[in-house]
């Protein structure tokens, strides 16, 4: 025999994520869109002039880096995560500015007798 109280529970339940999944859903579309108008002010920044390579470089990891953290923050759930994933994080980001401070600090440094070749490519 069947508990008519068990069912209409299991149904008041699924109803209940019902809604959580619609409200994620929503969610999701929102971030997608975001990030679809991130990707085309990529593309048109392309076509922008700027005084500076400088100028340039700041203005394209302030996108990538906004649409990145969209990503990571909503996608990937470390906007809801605890502390220690933070902090694993941090110290990825602070060994990524170690690494890259250490690559420019020794940029100077050229083997005896080598001259330094620079390419730009415009």
């Amino acid at each position: 025999m069947s508990d008519p109280t068990h069912s209409g529970a299991a149904e008041a339940h699924d109803h209940g994520h019902g809604h959580d999944h619609a409200g994620h859903n929503k969610i999701y579309f929102v971030i997608g869109a975001a990030l679809l108008v991130g990707t085309i002010v990529t593309v048109l920044a392309r076509y922008w002039e700027f005084n500076s390579v400088a100028l340039t470089i700041a203005v394209a990891l302030f996108i990538a880096s906004i649409k990145a953290f969209l990503v990571a923050g909503y996608f990937m759930h470390l906007l809801s995560e605890k502390k220690m994933i933070y902090l694993v994080l941090a110290t990825t980001a602070a060994f990524l500015v170690g690494m890259v401070g250490l690559i420019l600090w020794s940029e100077a440094d050229l083997p005896r007798g080598s001259t330094q070749k620079i390419h730009y490519v415009p």
